[in-house]
């Protein structure tokens, strides 16, 4: 097994062990943030714009936000560019995720607002301090997650942190005790990393033959099935697929047999029992299924006990491992890119 392991000892891991210190580093920043501008508060309609997984990012934030009663729509930035830009006016405001903040549509976005006659209330979440959205953005939340390699890790995880900030700040909350709740975050990430070669050690074992894998869930782990089923694909070159597990059943269940994987994400209290139904039923068909929960019965995908709010961003590291684990087996290098780049200049 140290054969295999050796083969991901690399860059993009290092990073993935950085990130507690990351998401610390983001909390740390959003302590001393100014308040919000009224206009990013009484704006009719909230429009939540990325790309990848900033995108995936965002559907968290679009909840909590539906939740208290905003109107908010999540809309890709390429397709709020040349499809939705009617939604872009005085009355809107626009929340902009985009790691690099130099991404070719979201640059292409920035333009599109400046040439308006009445333009959106923009606030940029980036982790780029000197990029186009950070420089343009009326309101700038900054991620210091540090560099990074290649495979969005700690900076996703550093904005799922900040956008639960962001929402508790158009919603009212206590800002103080929603940072203290937050705090929790990067000891819990450290708790499971600390034992990184154990998740993907027993994963190598339990992939070897994976031909399908499915990434499943629900309300706000639909974040963590997208942005997951994207990194594996970028990280490994091994196709995943994320959606939601109703969706699942609609379809894709008649693929169930040997070598299907479906990971799926126990989540909020409220639908757990249906995702843990459907992890049995997948079994019970001749499929192979784990639950990512606190006492799931397969320890890669235990996560540490955490208020619900936190479970985005850990729902992400059992799919970090399961990255690790397929290019183990491949004997390939996690997350170095060959054809894509870390920041997308073509549109």
């Amino acid at each position: 097994m140290s054969l295999y392991l050796s083969v991901v000892e690399g860059a993009y891991l290092r990073d993935l062990l950085a990130q507690p210190q990351a998401v610390a580093d983001t909390l740390t920043g959003l302590r001393s943030f100014p308040p919000l501008q009224g206009r990013a508060t009484a704006s009719r309609h909230i429009v939540l714009t990325g790309i990848g997984s900033s995108l995936h990012a965002l559907y968290p934030l679009l909840l909590r936000l539906v939740r208290a009663g905003h109107t908010a729509l999540m809309i890709e930035t390429g397709e709020l560019v040349h499809a939705q830009s009617a939604l872009l006016d005085e009355r809107t405001l626009l929340v902009a995720v985009s790691q690099s903040g130099r991404s070719a549509e979201m640059v292409q976005l920035l333009d599109l607002i400046t040439e308006l006659p009445s333009r959106p209330f923009v606030v940029g979440v980036t982790n780029t301090a000197d990029s186009p959205l950070a420089l343009r953005s009326d309101a700038l939340v900054p991620l210091r997650a540090g560099p990074e390699f290649s495979v969005s890790c700690k900076t996703y995880l550093s904005t799922l942190v900040a956008l639960e900030w962001l929402g508790g700040a158009l919603c009212g909350d206590d800002l103080d005790a929603l940072i203290k709740e937050l705090d929790h975050t990067a000891p819990l990430l450290e708790d499971y990393l600390v034992r990184w070669r154990t998740h993907v050690a027993q994963l190598t074992g339990q992939l070897t033959r994976l031909r399908h894998l499915f990434l499943l869930g629900r309300g706000p782990s639909l974040a963590a099935a997208g942005t997951g089923a994207l990194i594996i694909k970028e990280s490994t070159r091994f196709h995943a697929e994320g959606m939601s597990s109703p969706a699942f059943r609609h379809g894709p269940l008649e693929m169930v047999g040997l070598g299907l994987f479906a990971v799926v994400f126990a989540g909020a209290p409220a639908t757990a029992a249906l995702n843990e139904t459907l992890v049995r039923d997948i079994r019970a068909a001749g499929g192979c299924a784990a639950l990512v929960s606190a006492d799931s019965d397969l320890s890669p995908f235990r996560l540490p006990a955490a208020p619900t709010r936190l479970l985005p961003v850990l729902e992400m590291l059992p799919v970090q491992m399961i990255s690790l684990a397929l290019a183990a087996i491949a004997g390939r290098e996690p997350g170095r890119f060959e054809r894509a780049s870390k920041i997308t200049v073509v549109a």
